[in-house]
C-alpha cells in the first residue's frame, strides 16, 4: 500500500515510539511571538533548562503590535511588557528575532514562507493555531500549547499521537469572482465545524492545484476551523517556484537536490485515507457566513437557512440576523482586510482592481492591514496605496491587528464588519462586534457599496 503526503512527512520524523502510545516526533521550524512564549521560556528558566536548538527557533512581534507609528514607543502597557520580554528571552538565548520595524517583520505565519524558512516536507509548529498556513508547501504544521512551546524548546520533538488522515478533493473549474477563501468557507459550510476532528486534511484536486501559493496558503491557513489539526497541499512546481530565490531557501545545487526530494513526497496514487469527500468546482459561489461559527456560511446570493439548531439561533441571536433572511443591502459599517488568512499581496491586487477609480461609501471605516513589511513596500511600489487612499481607505502597518483586537484595532460593539480573517466567533474582533467572513473582492465591494452586494452581478 502506497503513502499519502502526511504519512511520509510525518514518518521521516519519528524519533522514537511509545509501545501502544504516541511518538516523538523531530520538529524542524519552531516559530515563535510575544503571546504565547514568555511562559514557556520561563519554565525552563526555573528548571535549570536550556534552548536545545535556537537556530531552529525564529520570532516576530505581531499579535498585540500596533499598526500605527510602529517606531514610537508602544502605548499599552501590556503589549510593550510582551515585546519588551520577548526581546529579552530572544537576545538571552540568541534566537533570530524580526521586531517591529524590522524588514522582515509580520505576522508570525506568512514570514516563514515569504522568507523561504518554510519548505517542504518540514515539521513546523508555533503557538498558534493558524500554523496549518505553512501546510500549503506540503509540511506538516499546527499550532501547540505553551507546555508544548517548552516541550520545543526544551528538545526540539514533541510527543504525540499520529492524527488519522482525511483527503478532500475539489475538481472542475471556478465561477468568475470565486477566490480561494470562498472555495474554503464552502468547504467548511458544507462539511461542518467538526468534519476534520482527529484528521490531517489534504487538499487535492485541480483547483488547488491551480491555485497560486498564496490561495493555497488561504485554504491552509483555515483547516483548523473545521477541526483539523491541519492542512496539506502537495507540493508541486508552483511551489518550487515560489520558494526559489528566498533568503532562506536552498541555493544552486542544494536547491535543486532538494526539489527532488520533493517532488518523492506527493500521496502514492494507491494510498489509503481514512476519510474522503469530493466537491464540485461548480458549486462554489462568493461566501459569507451569517454566524458565530464557521459552519454558518451562505453563497452571497443565498438566504439564512430557515432549519437550525439550538445553537445556531443563539449565533443569530448574537448577529441580529433572522432564518430566511438575505444579507443583500445589508449596511455595514466596517470592513478589515488583513489578517494571515488574506493580507498578501495577492489580495490587495484583487482588493485594488475593484475599488480602482471608486469611491467608499460615507458609512463606510474600510481598514487594510498587509501582514508583513515587505507586501507593505510592494503595495506602495506597486501604486496599490495611491489607488486606495484615493479611494478613502485607511492603510495600516503589519501585524495581526482587527483579526482578534489584541490591540487598537477593535470594531464597535453592534457594529457589523465584513473582514476577511478566518474566525467569526462572538467578540473576536472586539466585544460586542459582529463578523461576517468573505474574500477580499467581497470585502471591497462592500466598502464601495456600505452594504453587501450581489458580487456576481458586479464582474466585467
Amino acid at each position: 500500500m502506497g503513502k499519502t503526503l502526511f504519512d511520509k512527512v510525518w514518518d521521516a520524523h519519528i524519533v522514537d515510539v511509545v509501545e501502544n502510545g504516541p511518538q516523538v516526533l523531530y520538529i524542524d521550524r519552531h516559530l515563535i511571538h510575544e503571546v504565547t512564549s514568555p511562559q514557556a521560556f520561563n519554565e525552563l528558566e526555573s528548571r535549570g533548562i536550556s534552548i536545545a536548538r535556537p537556530d531552529k527557533i525564529v520570532a516576530t512581534a505581531d499579535h498585540n503590535t500596533p499598526t500605527l507609528d510602529q517606531h514610537l514607543p508602544v502605548k499599552d502597557v501590556l503589549s510593550r511588557n510582551q515585546l519588551e520580554q520577548l526581546t529579552r528571552n530572544c537576545e538571552k538565548n540568541k534566537i533570530t528575532l524580526y521586531g517591529l520595524g524590522h524588514e522582515n517583520n509580520g505576522i508570525v505565519h506568512v514570514i516563514a514562507p515569504e522568507l523561504g524558512i518554510t519548505q517542504p516536507g518540514m515539521t513546523m509548529v508555533c503557538g498558534d493555531s493558524h500554523t496549518s498556513t505553512h501546510g500549503a508547501f506540503g509540511t506538516i504544521a499546527f499550532g501547540i500549547g505553551t507546555s508544548q512551546v517548552a516541550q520545543v524548546f526544551a528538545s526540539q520533538c514533541l510527543l504525540l499521537e499520529k492524527p488519522k488522515k482525511l483527503r478532500v478533493s475539489v475538481n472542475g473549474t471556478l465561477a468568475k469572482g470565486v477566490l480561494p477563501k470562498d472555495v474554503i468557507l464552502y468547504i467548511i459550510a458544507k462539511l461542518g465545524t467538526n468534519s476534520g476532528t482527529g484528521y490531517f486534511c489534504e487538499y487535492a484536486g485541480n483547483v488547488f492545484e491551480e491555485m497560486s501559493m498564496e490561495g493555497r496558503m488561504t485554504v491552509c491557513n483555515m483547516s483548523i476551523e473545521m477541526g483539523a489539526r491541519g492542512g496539506m497541499i502537495a507540493p508541486d512546481e508552483t511551489t518550487f517556484e515560489y520558494i526559489k530565490g528566498r533568503e532562506f531557501a536552498p541555493q544552486g545545487e542544494e536547491f535543486d537536490k532538494k526539489v527532488a526530494y520533493w517532488k518523492t513526497l506527493p500521496t502514492d496514487a494507491d494510498a489509503v485515507f481514512d476519510q474522503e469527500y469530493n466537491i464540485k468546482a461548480e458549486d462554489i459561489g462568493p461566501m459569507i457566513t451569517y454566524g458565530t461559527n464557521l459552519g454558518m456560511g451562505i453563497k452571497i446570493t443565498e438566504n439564512i437557512p430557515e432549519l437550525v439548531d439550538a445553537s445556531f439561533e443563539k449565533s443569530l441571536e448574537y448577529m441580529n440576523f433572522k432564518k430566511g433572511e438575505s444579507l443583500i443591502d445589508k449596511e455595514i459599517n466596517y470592513v478589515f482586510i488583513g489578517s494571515c488568512t488574506n493580507s498578501r499581496i495577492e489580495d490587495f491586487r484583487v482588493a485594488a482592481s475593484f475599488v480602482k477609480g471608486k469611491q467608499k461609501a460615507q458609512n463606510v471605516n474600510a481598514l487594510l492591514v498587509p501582514y508583513s513589511q515587505k507586501v507593505a513596500k510592494q503595495i506602495q511600489e506597486e501604486g496599490l496605496q495611491s489607488v486606495f487612499e484615493a479611494a478613502g481607505f485607511t492603510l495600516r502597518q503589519p501585524g495581526c491587528s482587527a483579526c482578534l483586537a489584541m490591540n487598537d484595532d477593535k470594531i464597535p460593539e453592534g457594529e457589523y464588519c465584513v473582514s476577511t480573517s478566518n474566525r467569526n466567533f462572538e467578540g473576536r474582533q472586539g466585544q460586542g462586534s459582529r463578523t461576517i467572513l468573505a474574500s477580499p473582492l467581497v470585502a471591497a465591494a462592500t466598502a464601495i457599496a456600505g452594504k453587501i452586494i450581489d458580487i456576481t452581478k458586479h464582474l466585467n
